[in-house]
Order: structure tokens, then sequence, then C-alpha cells
């Protein structure tokens, strides 16, 4: 039998999206219509922004464990979470973890690693770009990398909080990421990360100016392989 996959969700087109890809693309591996079991626990959105906005990363990584919790005890074997930005909390939370859990950052990194990317433009919320979450990972593979500048990140992050966790996907918005994708390619980034759960609901390696690191579809793929046993 498949692994059960325990979904730890912060926003909900991220986590929609992740869920999505298990479901549809589990048929391929198990059969028709089928998929491994999956369960999700999301609190309230608001619950995770309000400590992001006060800098309080103790509380958004006891958010995270509170839904490790729960989804333990309903039976799931292991953990994923769709969300970027809040794995800055990963660090304080890991030793209690009553599951193992598939790191999004290192799951990319892996991808990057293989396909021979050298140096990677890191998209995502300004949270995510500051932080360390995917420089340790890459940093641990030899992959070099680029944040966004201060002008470019604090626009991303206004139609990621603004826009795109709200469903709405404006011209403008895949418009702004790719001017700034090809400023990264100017600088010599060779692929870009999607740092950010919902960016893949606008850009993709058919629009982009590189090729992508879809960090909700790579986890999701991660966690199937993972279920399935599949190496």
């Amino acid at each position: 039998m498949p692994q059960h996959i325990g979904i730890v969700g912060c926003s909900a087109e991220g986590a929609a999206l992740c869920y999505r890809t298990i479901c549809a693309e589990g048929a391929p591996l198990l059969g028709t219509h089928a998929h491994p079991e999956v369960s999700m626990h999301t609190p309230s959105l608001a619950d995770y922004v309000a400590c992001l906005e006060r800098d309080d990363w103790d509380g958004v990584g006891a958010l995270m464990l509170a839904s490790a919790e729960k989804l333990a005890a309903i039976g799931a074997d292991f953990l994923i979470c769709p969300d970027n930005t809040i794995h800055k909390a990963f660090a304080g939370i890991e030793a209690r973890l009553p599951l193992p859990w598939l790191h999004i950052a290192e799951v990319a990194a892996a991808e990057a690693e293989a396909r021979g990317f050298a140096r990677l433009g890191l998209l995502g919320t300004r949270w995510l770009v500051e932080s360390e979450v995917y420089p340790e990972k890459l940093a641990a593979r030899g992959i070099a990398y680029e944040r966004p500048t201060a002008g470019e990140s604090a626009e991303i992050d206004r139609i990621i909080m603004e826009e795109l966790t709200y469903g709405i996907f404006r011209p403008q918005a895949v418009s702004f990421h790719q001017r700034v994708i090809g400023r990264m390619k100017a600088d010599g980034c060779d692929a870009v990360v999607l740092g950010c759960t919902e960016i893949p609901l606008i850009l993709n390696d058919s629009n982009a100016p590189l090729p992508t690191l879809d960090s909700t579809r790579l986890l999701a793929r991660a966690a199937l392989a993972r279920a399935v046993q599949v190496k």
C-alpha cells in the first residue's frame, strides 16, 4: 500500500496545486484514478501572516508543528509543506516533528543539481528571498544563486500577498516576473526557482525567460515517489 501523505498547508492556492498534482499524477504510478491517501491540515492564513508581519518565527513554527501533530494523529506516514516562506521556521521545530518531513528547498536543490544548473535566480516573498532557506540548500550542492533587488522583491511580495494568494492572476504580474527573470538571465543565472508555491500558477517554462524549478510540483512529485517507494 502507498504511504499516507500529510500536507501541512499554509496558503490555499499553493496547497491546492500541490494536492491536485499528487492526485492527478498518481494514476500513471498506481492505476486509473488512483493516488496515495492524502490528508491536509490548514490553519487560517491570517494566523500565519500575523506571525510573519511581527517577525515571530517561533509562532510560525508552532502553527506548523500543530498541523504536523494533527496529521500524525490521523495516520499520515510523512509530511510535506507546499509553502516555501514558512520553511524559515523549520529548523526550530525539526527535532520535535512527529513524522519525517520532505523539505521543499532540498527537493528543488536536488532537481537543480540533477539538471546541471549552476546559478539560480530566487523568486518568492520578501521573507523567503531574504532568508537562508534556499541559499543553504543550494550551497551544500555547490550551486550559486541570486536574490531579487529590493525593489523587485517588494513588488513580487505585493503580487503574491495581494493577488496570487487570492487567486487573482493579472497579465501585469506575469510581465513583471518576466522582466525580473530576464534581468537575472542577463546577470548569468541559468534557471529560476519559483520559490512561492503560487508563482507556478502564472509562470512556467513556456513563458519564462529561463528554465523554471516549480517548487510546488517538484515537492508533490517527490511526495508521490516516496509514497509509492519509487527510486
